[in-house]
């Protein structure tokens, strides 16, 4: 199964396998499954092409996808483009959410880099 250019995997559930849409995670799957009137526990492989339909017609009514990384990134932009602070964190990688960045921040930051050989000279006295 197929929607907008997405495999759905056919061996898992499809509550689930909806998640592997971007914007899709458990709770908007399982509404959209209601929506259809499928079970949760159904997979992929048993719809038949009305349910598949279905589905994918209530999927396309939700903001998903690359609508929804376009929006994200025009978001992020904006933040940049006014010189806000939250813009500015984006711009140099840190975390924008006030959180501690002398330890952890590593998701952001990358690996650690350190400094110079990370011992001392020994002097001659």
């Amino acid at each position: 199964m197929r929607i907008l250019g997405i495999n759905i995997p056919d061996n898992k559930r499809l509550e689930i396998g909806l998640t592997v849409l971007y914007g899709v995670a458990r709770p908007r799957a399982q509404k959209i499954l209601d929506k259809a009137g499928i079970g949760y526990e159904r997979k992929a492989s048993t719809l038949s092409v009305d349910e598949e339909n279905k589905i994918r017609l209530i999927v396309e009514g939700y903001k998903i996808e690359g609508d929804l990384k376009r929006e994200v990134a025009g978001n992020i932009k904006r933040l940049k483009d006014i010189k806000s602070y939250r813009g500015s964190r984006h711009a140099k990688r840190l975390p924008a959410r006030g959180q501690r960045t002398k330890t952890n921040a590593r998701t952001l930051k990358g690996p650690k880099k350190t400094m110079g050989t990370g011992r001392k000279k020994e002097s001659k006295t």
